[in-house]
């Protein structure tokens, strides 16, 4: 399937209210295991021009207020808990990065990646070239198979993406990494290019061997690789317009089985592997793969990507298997959408329905690209979660940048949701315990300004959401 990235912010839009929220259920009265809690709650707004901006607190008041826009909070009731929150370090986003001065990569790392700022910490890098790069290329480059892999040579990436990466980890050293290959080197490929077509199945034991020296290659540099799937949207090939590659489900079952988790084993590599790295409408994919024994026993989870089905289809998968966790990697913003820098209530909300549904990170797409979207080898007109000028240097943010500012400035490392229900029109809404105990409330209001209020035990909170706004919480 050959689906455009452009159309995912009409599935998003489409598909997160409902999926955020189970639905109107009865109330939590007074004998509720959730805590009757007290004091002041710390409110933060992005709407019109405030962005992330503190607001005067609200205050938890005892008994269940009034009014029909409730959502009502049960911290007995939990979900998953939380990896983090980032995005792709792709060839086209670090050599942006590499395109400013000292001081403001530094500056523009460090509000990423620091704690005390967005604090990114769960981020996806590239094995070879995707589409947002500045060419098409692999780690071992020839039009002869290379079987021993002799050629094999990771130098591309010395130039800025190890660097940028380095960088990164320097401000969060508990940065979580996924790599993630496009396409396998052209001589593994039945059409002889990095650009669509099929692998050869005749190349499993290379192509292991191939993942495995990736990754010693990367933790020599400094870079260790945490997890990897083992292709990038596994059932198109984009019509061979950018790196892409077919590899069907017997493709994936095979070759993690006999192949990458034998070869994992063998060198004693403890990077996870995660399977399909694709849409939510492939949920009965994943359900099969894992399905399978063999390919089961090297599996942690399932990566997702969200631009066709709904983010409901991944519980399907928690269901049918509850023992491999879920993550979401994929989706980023159009560069020329009128609301490319003002859609933060679409993101919000986009990640109150992924979160609903059990996924324990969500990655975006670039982490930096300039005005016109570049660099771009492929097709789709995706911006990054900030646009570096290419001339001016300047840094705009987008969106889905202070979309992201509302989940993780608020929401840490081991945080685990927790029930939330009440159906308002128009408004989404997640909540967390994090490890320190402190609780964290994300709502998103995509029509008019509505007044709401929360409760959780005896007690409740009241407070009017703008238009096109998103406010966090925490108590």
């Amino acid at each position: 399937m050959s689906t455009s990235r452009r159309k995912f912010i009409k599935l998003a839009a489409a598909s997160t209210a409902g999926a955020a929220v189970s639905g109107a259920l009865p109330a939590l009265g007074q004998n509720s295991a959730t805590a009757n809690p007290t004091g002041n709650v710390a409110v933060r707004l992005t709407a019109g021009s405030q962005r992330f901006a503190a607001q005067p607190a609200v205050v938890w008041k005892p008994g269940s207020g009034s009014g029909a826009n409730t959502i009502q909070l049960d911290t007995s009731k939990t979900y998953q808990d939380i990896l983090g929150f980032g995005a792709a370090f792709t060839d086209a986003a670090c050599y942006n990065f590499s395109q400013l001065s000292a001081s403001s990569q530094e500056q523009l790392l460090n509000e990423y990646f620091s704690p005390e700022e967005m604090g990114f910490s769960v981020c996806r890098t590239c094995i070879g070239a995707s589409d947002y790069s500045t060419k098409v290329f692999s780690y071992d480059e020839g039009s002869e198979p290379d079987p021993d892999l002799k050629r094999f040579s990771i130098d591309h990436d010395k130039q800025y993406i190890l660097p940028t990466i380095r960088a990164a980890r320097k401000i969060n050293p508990d940065l979580f990494l996924l790599a993630t290959p496009w396409s396998p080197p052209a001589w593994m490929k039945q059409n002889g290019t990095m650009l669509g077509g099929n692998f050869k199945k005749s190349c499993y034991a290379p192509y292991a061997s191939y993942f495995a020296k990736y990754l010693t290659a990367y933790e020599a540099e400094g870079v260790p690789i945490n997890a990897v799937t083992s292709q990038n949207e596994v059932d198109t090939d984009q019509d061979a317009r950018m790196p892409a590659c077919l590899f069907g489900q017997e493709y994936e079952i095979e070759f993690i089985s006999r192949y990458l988790g034998p070869e994992f084993e063998k060198q004693n590599i403890a990077t996870k592997i995660w399977i399909l790295d694709h849409n939510y409408n492939l949920w009965g994919r994943a359900i099969c793969t894992l399905d399978d024994p063999a390919t089961n026993k090297y599996v942690d989870g399932v990566a997702w990507h969200g631009y066709a089905g709904t983010p409901d289809m991944m519980s399907k998968v928690h269901d049918a298997h509850p023992e491999k966790n879920t993550y979401w990697t994929e989706g980023g913003p159009d560069y020329t959408d009128p609301e490319y820098l003002t859609d933060w209530t679409k993101w919000a909300s986009t990640y109150a329905g992924i979160l609903g549904n059990w996924a324990r990170c969500i990655i975006g797409w670039n982490l930096a690209l300039d005005e016109k979207g570049t660099p771009n080898i492929g097709p789709f007109p995706c911006g990054g979660i900030v646009t570096i000028n290419s001339k001016t240097r300047e840094i705009t943010r987008s969106g889905q940048y202070w979309g992201f500012a509302h989940y993780s400035r608020a929401i840490h490392r081991g945080a685990k949701r927790f029930e939330s229900r009440g159906e308002i029109e128009g408004v989404s809404h997640v909540a967390f315990t994090n490890p320190d105990g402190g609780h964290a409330l994300v709502l998103s209001n995509s029509g008019p300004a509505k007044s709401v209020a929360v409760q959780m035990g005896g007690s409740h909170m009241e407070l009017t959401l703008p238009q096109k706004s998103v406010a966090t919480l925490t108590w």
